[in-house]
């Protein structure tokens, strides 16, 4: 299995956001290992090898403002650990501290069920390097890193730092202005209300139940990366979008992982121009637990995914631009999967325009209304305005507000210049009860089918406004 070694480094700098210092600096902007949540605010880490750097980042920042740390091991993975932003009631229920961490990854060996996963640590050589009550940073073996969200606390997130550091960038003007020109123009469009009310709620509780495993005939047991439940999933998402029209292959981007899946309607126009839609098809259950349903995270996004794509087949939709529907695995352990093609992208110099990522849709509390959360930090500003102003004209049942549950897919974009965002179920802290639990199920309380349904109109009803379509002539 490929690894995520961080070999030869002097000195790593956890900064507090400040995306003008870090494009000043050369020491920085060439040396970023990305963004991660730290309690209530954003922190990037950076790599400082030479006395120039080390004296230049110091003179930028006030010792008040970084956290120094030693080199890591020869050979280890670095791993972000994060408390998610989970409803404070919710969080009471399984308390964590680092020390009980650290302790269980020493002692620990797990066998999965039915020869799914096999995880042993307990000759792990490991050493945290920062430490808080919402944060850890800890070197770990590379086969461990890969491993550790499997025993995790289900409201404690894990990120592999990249192998090799890149380059700090922001999505510029010249790449928002697309967005901001749908922005000005945008109006109610009685076609596109016809096509994505089309999308249809039946299939969407079928295709969720296949996921799952809950209609009895998938086989699937669990989505997590590791899994034959996710290489299953992976070639049933392939096989229903390509029947819609597009285009789709299964991308690996690390040895063992269950790969991206991605399905591409190419524009009826000249263009280079591309819109990308996804979710996260992998999913993480219960500690000790070989079940791993996802039917909110993201099953939910997953299907809303899916269900975009039947209604483009069943309405016979072409794109004036290229529009790509991705589902990610890797996710759980730290946006693996959307990392490797948002690399690739950037890589090819690609014009991504606009990029909104699908994660948890469905769950809603009692007595709250239908809702739609936009992600407080992590994205740009134009895209969430987009999307919130495209809810208002189609999906107006819903309650549209900010959260501060972070990060999806949408950040490798965003971390890569594109313009990107995120939908999610709910205009606050995560509540439901079975998040990265082994009862994440679409037959149970909560799941609310017609808040997914009215989010995924929201998702295709930017694609459609940002993209320009037509019908294709009737045979």
């Amino acid at each position: 299995m490929a690894a995520s070694s961080v070999a030869a480094l002097s000195l790593l700098l956890v900064l507090p956001l400040n995306s003008t210092l870090f494009l000043q600096s050369p020491c920085l902007s060439d040396n970023f290992y990305g963004h991660y949540k730290l309690a209530d605010s954003t922190v990037g880490i950076f790599k400082v090898s030479t006395p120039e750097c080390i004296e230049d980042s110091q003179t930028r920042f006030s010792v008040s403002q970084a956290t120094t740390l030693v080199n890591p091991p020869i050979g280890s993975s670095l791993l972000w650990l994060e408390q998610e932003a989970v409803d404070d009631a919710l969080l009471q229920t399984e308390p964590f501290t680092p020390s009980s961490f650290y302790d269980s990854v020493l002692g620990l060996e797990s066998t999965g069920a039915n020869g799914q996963s096999v995880l042993h640590l307990g000759d792990n050589e490991q050493r945290i390097l920062f430490s808080s009550e919402q944060a850890i940073l800890v070197a770990m073996r590379p086969q461990a890193a890969l491993e550790v969200d499997t025993i995790l606390p289900r409201f404690w997130r894990s990120t592999l730092l990249p192998e090799s550091p890149s380059t700090y960038r922001v999505v510029s003007d010249d790449a928002v202005e697309p967005v901001r020109r749908v922005l000005e123009t945008l109006r109610f469009n009685p076609d596109i209300a016809s096509v994505v009310n089309n999308i249809s709620l039946p299939q969407i509780r079928q295709d969720i139940r296949f996921l799952t495993g809950e209609d009895g005939e998938s086989g699937i047991l669990s989505r997590h990366s590791f899994t034959t439940g996710a290489l299953t999933a992976a070639a049933w998402i392939k096989k229903n979008i390509e029947e819609s029209g597009a285009n789709c292959r299964l991308e690996l981007f690390l040895e063992g992982f269950a790969p991206n899946v991605i399905c591409r309607y190419s524009a009826t126009k000249e263009t280079n121009d591309t819109i990308i839609i996804s979710g996260h098809y992998d999913s993480r259950g219960s500690f000790g637990s070989a079940r791993a349903p996802g039917g909110d995270d993201d099953g939910s996004g997953t299907t809303g995914i899916l269900s975009i794509a039947r209604t483009i087949g069943r309405k016979k939709i072409l794109f004036h631009k290229n529009v790509e529907l991705v589902t990610f695995a890797g996710e759980e352990q730290g946006l693996l999967g959307s990392r490797a093609y948002a690399r690739e992208l950037r890589a090819q110099n690609a014009s991504v325009i606009l990029m909104i990522q699908a994660d948890m849709t469905a769950y809603r509390r009692a007595q709250e209304p239908l809702q739609l959360g936009l992600p407080e930090r992590i994205g740009t500003p134009e895209v969430t305005q987009l999307i919130a102003n495209v809810s208002a004209l189609y999906s107006p049942e819903l309650r549209v507000g900010y959260s501060g549950a972070c990060c999806s897919d949408h950040q490798s974009f965003w971390e890569q210049g594109f313009p990107a965002s995120q939908v999610f179920e709910r205009a606050g802290p995560i509540v439901d009860p079975m998040y990265h639990n082994s009862g994440d199920l679409s037959d149970r309380e909560g799941f609310d089918f017609n808040q997914l349904y009215a989010i995924a109109k929201v998702q295709f009803a930017s694609v459609l406004h940002t993209a320009g379509f037509e019908f294709a002539a009737e045979d």
